[in-house]
């Protein structure tokens, strides 16, 4: 099974940005899509970007669409203009499909927190 690694999480000031990151690491990672998800909560995980780690097709879920961005053989996740409802734990995830579904992807890495102050 792949594992996974969050970093970059911090406290930033409403309009800045942050640079999340995800590793990789253990079963060949290019047949996996990679996702993060957000939440305040362990019961709660609201989507907000997926890639296939083979096609680097992105999508987004609509509250960030337009100010984050999902890139990089190592999923880098680029926020910016953050607002307060950007606060919460991100999690890196991986699945063998891509899907804004949460339950659909095995691995989870152990968040990584974000707080915006305003």
């Amino acid at each position: 099974q792949v594992q996974l690694k969050e970093s970059g999480g911090g406290l930033v000031q409403v309009g800045g940005s942050l640079t999340l990151s995800c590793t990789a690491s253990g079963r060949t990672v290019r047949d996996y899509s990679f996702a993060w998800f957000r939440g305040t909560s362990e019961k709660e995980r609201k989507f907000v970007a997926a890639m296939g780690y083979s096609s680097g097709n992105a999508q987004y879920g609509d509250s960030v669409k337009g100010r984050f961005t999902l890139s990089g053989d190592t999923v880098f996740l680029q926020m910016n203009n953050l607002t307060t409802e950007d606060t919460a734990t991100y999690y890196c995830a991986a699945g063998q499909v891509q899907s804004r579904a949460w339950d659909l992807y095995d691995a989870w890495g152990r968040g990584t927190e974000v707080s915006v102050s305003s």
